[in-house]
């Protein structure tokens, strides 16, 4: 989140959770199988778990993830255990205290440290999501992998984006995912590179030794575009498909209005039909994409 915060969406422009339930159940029957909730923080929504509930019980679908700051979902974690929802991305851009805190702007290492390691060892498939920023955390990279050594985590290290809340505006960075994989040779090696799912965004290794693993994200870089297949839903509803580009959609008025069921099948369609090939070309359409800030948009 940007240090100045950033204009909240009044709740009457929120998808509320039972106009999400219908959503979930409205993408599933059209052939999704896999729904992740994700944030900054998603438990901010004190009823997030009705949603959770509800995507638990719909056939069809396969997998249920969740990404956190790891700073509210604690309370949650044993129902969360109980219904089989084992796919925890952690957002954590630091493994130092004064790294962390001067980063996030939060004195909530200690929560987050714990409920990390709650996570790991209730068996819990836990992946780490580090952003790489120049200046602010690269000395972090290295000792951020000792999780990786001792426990069964993924650690991943994903480029930054010229989002506002980051470093805003750039043309490049010093931090691409050719330097991360450099600065980590130098201490390992002899790492190698593990087979990933066709449509995975990381690129992913492992250390001999190490009980976990390793990755990186290209997400400045953009070779993963091809086979990416993701379809976002925002809090206000709109529908993107790709972060580089402009929401093709928005469904919070579709689905307040007449025949809604439909018409969000006719969006959705459309949408995924007329995506952008890459992030280059979205771009190039949308001007103002990264005056957004993540926190906005969903990670």
């Amino acid at each position: 989140m940007p240090a100045e915060g950033i204009n909240f969406a009044k709740n009457d422009k929120l998808l509320t959770i039972e106009e999400l339930k219908t959503l979930s159940t409205i993408l599933v029957g059209q052939g999704i199988d896999k729904i992740r909730i994700t944030g900054g923080e998603p438990f901010v929504r004190k009823d997030l778990m009705e949603l959770l509930r509800h995507l638990y019980r719909l056939d069809g679908l396969k997998d249920i993830s969740v990404t956190t700051n790891a700073t509210l979902i604690g309370p949650y974690i044993d129902e969360l255990k109980s219904m089989g929802i084992k796919n925890i991305n952690v957002s954590l851009d630091a493994i130092h205290r004064e790294t962390f805190e001067r980063i996030t702007r939060r004195n909530q290492y200690d929560t987050v440290h714990n409920i990390l390691i709650r996570l790991i060892s209730e068996g819990f498939n836990v992946r780490i999501n580090f952003i790489a920023l120049d200046g602010q955390n690269t000395q972090d990279i290295l000792p951020i992998l000792e999780l990786a050594k001792h426990y069964p985590v993924s650690v991943r290290f994903l480029e930054e984006m010229p989002f506002n809340g980051g470093s805003k505006t750039f043309q490049k960075i010093a931090w691409d995912y050719k330097r991360i994989l450099d600065h980590i040779k130098s201490e390992h090696p002899d790492y190698y590179k593990l087979e990933s799912p066709k449509t995975s965004t990381s690129i992913n290794y492992k250390i001999p030794g190490h009980l976990g693993t390793f990755g990186v994200i290209p997400s400045f870089s953009r070779t993963f575009c091809g086979t990416c297949n993701r379809l976002r839903v925002s809090a206000t509803g709109d529908v993107i498909t790709c972060l580089y580009g402009k929401p093709s959609a928005n469904l919070r008025d579709i689905m307040r209005g007449e025949d809604s069921e439909n018409k969000v099948k006719e969006e959705v369609l459309k949408a995924v039909g007329s995506r952008a090939k890459t992030g280059f070309e979205a771009q190039e359409k949308y001007a103002n994409v990264f005056s957004n800030s993540m926190t906005s948009i969903g990670g």
